[in-house]
């Protein structure tokens, strides 16, 4: 569904030819090193969770390699490496943390777990869906999913995975729906392109409903089923 709404959205810009590279010479080199330690993060956050040891030191290890790395080969020096961790951003992902806590604690976990339908049925679903979309976008997904699964896990695993669908698709809506929409967003400004918000918003409207509706359909399906 995301493909055909963005193939006939993009329709004028990929009718168009692509500009000619000038030779460069030869290819540039595979990032072995940085490919094989991703690889390792990736799995170490399996292996992590198996033995409840969270995926955040995962993710700081894996970050430590390759900066150790850099540092090692003079390919960047510590203030490089500060700020490509952002701290800024970083403390902004921090409070919307402290922020979303406090306000769960204080009342939205209580009243999401009487707003959010009941059952299995293709309208239950999709209710479910569109709430964890719609937090998603309030909140951010990964503060929605870690409030919304409680409640879910009570009502059986088709339930969790239409709150699933909806925080893994709902988010494009919007740049706050998630924080890899807000780190794209980041690395685009730093590379002096502009993001037209009116064009994301239109894409968000014409992709997310019918995508999320279509996941949810072959869920509910699937569940008829097996």
């Amino acid at each position: 569904v995301e493909y055909l709404v963005f193939r006939r959205f993009f329709a004028r810009d990929l009718a168009a030819a692509a500009p000619a590279e000038q030779d460069t010479g030869e290819a540039p080199p595979l990032p072995l090193f940085a490919m094989v330690t991703v690889g390792c993060t990736l799995a170490g956050f399996v292996v992590a969770s198996a033995f409840g040891v969270e995926p955040a030191w995962v993710a700081a290890a894996g970050a430590l390699v390759l900066a150790g790395r850099a540092l090692a080969r003079r390919k960047a020096t510590p203030l490089t490496v500060v700020r490509a961790a952002a701290p800024a951003f970083l403390a902004f992902v921090l409070a919307l943390g402290i922020v979303v806590r406090a306000v769960v604690d204080n009342g939205l976990a209580d009243v999401l777990g009487e707003v959010m339908p009941g059952g299995t049925g293709l309208l239950a679903l999709l209710g479910t869906a569109a709430l964890a979309a719609l937090l998603a976008n309030l909140i951010n997904n990964l503060p929605a999913v870690l409030v919304l699964l409680p409640p879910a896990a009570s009502a059986g695993p088709g339930v969790v995975l239409a709150v699933l669908l909806g925080v893994n698709i709902g988010p494009n809506l919007t740049y706050a729906g998630s924080l890899a929409t807000l780190l794209w967003r980041r690395i685009v400004h730093q590379h002096e392109h502009d993001v037209d918000l009116g064009e994301f918003t239109r894409l968000g409207l014409l992709a997310v409903p019918s995508s999320l509706a279509v996941a949810v359909v072959a869920l509910w399906g699937s569940l008829q089923v097996l």
